[in-house]
């Protein structure tokens, strides 16, 4: 048998923490082992409760979200931000935050951070609930990125295709390019595998967005996509590249 999700919450608005209590029982297969009302009783707590997943508010009275976590232990649970303050996405993502709810968020929204966190969590399986079933695997349909000063939410239907660029993955979105900080590995775990494909070591596509293959041999192929670029697979990746596009 599945056993509870074990969560801390950490927010200094008391109707904040009672509403996120309340919700985290009713959807079930969660146990709150701790509620904190600053950032110093967080990082205190971090250090002596077993917990799977912090759910932490950005803007506290004696210190921000991020400072919590730059004084949290290294073995720290998994982390979902809950702010009112969607401008802090990017930073959070930054800092391996499996989800970012924004207030006020919805039992489904809060159900899906869950099964992003449980199937994140060893031996753990996504629960089964009588409110919201949704797939086991809740991937990402919108991915948050630094323009300038300012935040811009992409769609992720619109990604043609996304390259390694050092320690960022470079998204191509009607042929302009936008930076996320992660890797392509990450990113290829955070979309749905029925419509991007990894076709090499540094480069994932959508599949929708390829418009011919021509074979290069030896296990590779040139991927044409419809706005005119084009990607070389990676020889490991014949086999995903043969499967998504249903070659013989």
């Amino acid at each position: 048998m599945n056993r509870a999700l074990r969560a801390m919450i950490a927010d200094d608005e008391p109707l904040a923490r009672a509403r996120l209590l309340r919700m985290l029982g009713e959807l079930g297969s969660v146990e709150v082992v701790a509620q904190c009302t600053s950032a110093r009783e967080t990082i205190d707590a971090l250090r002596t409760v077993v917990t799977d997943v912090l759910f932490l508010d950005i803007r506290m009275q004696d210190a921000d979200g991020f400072q919590v976590l730059e004084a949290a232990p290294a073995a720290r649970p998994h982390v979902v931000f809950v702010t009112a303050y969607a401008e802090h996405a990017v930073h959070a993502f930054e800092e391996a935050a499996v989800d970012y709810l924004l207030k006020p968020y919805s039992a489904d929204r809060l159900q899906a951070a869950l099964e992003r966190v449980r199937v994140r969590v060893p031996g753990m399986v996504p629960a089964t609930t009588t409110h919201s079933p949704i797939a086991p695997h809740a991937y990402a349909t919108r991915l948050a990125v630094s323009v300038g000063r300012r935040t811009r939410v992409i769609q992720v239907a619109e990604i043609s295709y996304a390259r390694a660029q050092a320690n960022y993955a470079e998204l191509r979105v009607d042929k302009r390019d936008y930076l996320l900080r992660t890797t392509i590995a990450e990113l290829a775990e955070r979309l749905d595998p029925t419509e991007f494909v990894r076709v090499h070591r540094s480069a994932l596509v959508r599949i929708d967005a390829v418009e011919s293959l021509e074979s290069c041999g030896g296990g590779q192929y040139r991927l044409h996509l419809h706005d005119g670029v084009a990607l070389r697979s990676g020889r490991s990746y014949r086999n995903a590249v043969r499967n998504a596009f249903g070659l013989a």
